[in-house]
């Protein structure tokens, strides 16, 4: 289980995150919801260990990670798809998501489990040889996340899969976001279409301002007139 406990964040003079706690249960699926600037990202980025002014605890597996380093946090069984997919144009399909596998060095397995991404993203397969940066917005966003799962993480962090995703792709990203949950995968979704987020997710908690106001089922947030209002369209 990832455990955060009084995690606070600041970016200069703001306070960013202020003293949330939250916990992701291994196996499940748990989404982060609110308005911009709320602090979703910021969660993220500061259990990937992205972010330098912070306090508070970030507990996996036996260890506070809350001053190890990004590369360290990987290797501790955490990965992350960022928000803005953060590819790398001037190389190949497969090249990026070899980089996904740059801590391990069992390269029968990082091969077994590239096909296993080729399972998930047959266009992935199909483009291998392709730069990155000719891949349509779609395309590039199935990139980043197969390239996250290509460390072997026991958790991804997905920030914002769907942004800028036609209807169908976003129907698509979520199913994705099902079945790789279903491999035993844990899930922490940040992701501004709520009520997709919601109907995936096992518990989600709700951000304001650096602060967590709700927390509860998937279901029992879809039902929350709060929730309806604010980020369901009523």
């Amino acid at each position: 289980m990832l455990s955060v406990r009084d995690l606070h964040v600041h970016y200069g003079g703001i306070h960013a995150l202020q003293g949330i706690s939250l916990e992701v249960p291994l196996g499940k699926v748990v989404t982060l919801i609110g308005a911009n600037g709320a602090g979703k990202s910021s969660t993220l980025r500061a259990i990937a260990g992205l972010v330098r002014q912070k306090s508070g605890a970030i507990l996996w597996k036996d260890r506070d990670l809350i001053h190890s380093s990004a590369d360290d946090i990987v290797k501790s069984g955490i990965a992350m798809s960022p928000e803005g997919r953060r590819i790398f144009p001037q190389l190949t399909v497969r090249e990026n998501l070899l980089l996904g596998a740059y801590i391990r060095n069992d390269a029968a397995e990082v091969e077994n489990d590239l096909e296993w991404v080729y399972t998930l993203f047959p266009r992935m397969r199909e483009r291998s040889w392709q730069k990155g940066g000719t891949l349509s917005g779609g395309e590039q966003q199935m990139l980043a996340l197969g390239r996250a799962l290509m460390s072997r993480p026991d958790l991804v962090m997905l920030d914002e899969p769907s942004l800028g995703l036609a209807p169908l792709l976003v129907k698509e990203v979520f199913d994705i976001i099902r079945t790789v949950n279903e491999r035993g995968k844990t899930v922490l979704l940040v992701e501004q279409n709520a009520y997709a987020a919601l109907k995936v997710a096992h518990y989600a908690y709700v951000l304001e301002v650096g602060n967590i106001v709700l927390q509860g089922t998937g279901e029992e947030l879809i039902a929350d007139p709060r929730v309806r209002e604010a980020y369901l369209g009523g």
